[in-house]
């Protein structure tokens, strides 16, 4: 855990949800930005390099467990999520699980999952999002534009949320809708759900 990194993300959805996921069952992996990545992942995560820099992780959790791997990525992390799947033929994710999705460019990044791949992803797809997200890079009708954006995705849904905690963060921050807050455990089994059924 570097001091730039994971370290600095305790507030993040899925970062603070981990010991739910084991709850859940799950065999969790938090990836780090790259060692040589200095200036972070901004405008990266939809490129073949760093597709190939997941690949790693998902062989090195293959060599863990002979289980499914699945790759859940929240806000900007649904990125590099859906890039490792639409780009990885071989080696690539069992599935993907995009949440509170960036669809709408920011002021420090051009990236959002329009330039991922997303009709190239193969594998089974689910789509999470909270209904009252207010953050302008991930508003709600961008959710339904990635499930139409999955043509070969195998198996696909929108699971939708409500609900929660008033926000204590920014919007797009993620003590917010945008990280289901007060209702973590309620999004954590549903989606544990989903993976297991597919």
């Amino acid at each position: 855990m570097t001091a730039s990194g994971i370290g600095q993300l305790q507030g993040n959805f899925l970062v603070r949800t981990r010991p739910r996921w084991v709850r859940e069952g799950f065999l969790v992996a938090i990836l780090d930005q790259p060692s040589d990545r200095k200036s972070g992942l901004w405008n990266f995560r939809t490129t073949s390099d760093h597709a190939e820099d997941v690949k790693q992780a998902i062989a090195a959790m293959r060599e863990l467990a002979r289980v499914p791997v699945w790759l859940i990525g929240t806000s900007m992390g649904s990125l590099s999520a859906a890039n490792a799947a639409a780009r990885l033929t071989e080696g690539g994710p069992d599935g993907v699980v995009l949440t509170s999705s960036v669809t709408e460019t920011s002021k420090v990044s051009y990236e959002t999952t329009r330039h991922a791949g997303l009709g190239d992803i193969r594998v089974p797809t689910l789509v999470v999002h909270h209904k009252d997200d207010t953050c302008r890079s991930s508003p709600f009708p961008g959710a339904e534009d990635i499930l139409k954006a999955l043509k070969r995705a195998p198996v696909k849904e929108l699971m939708v949320f409500e609900g929660g905690s008033p926000a204590i963060s920014a919007p797009c921050e993620a003590k917010a809708p945008h990280g289901y807050l007060g209702i973590e455990e309620k999004v954590v089994s549903a989606i544990g759900a989903w993976i297991r059924a597919h």
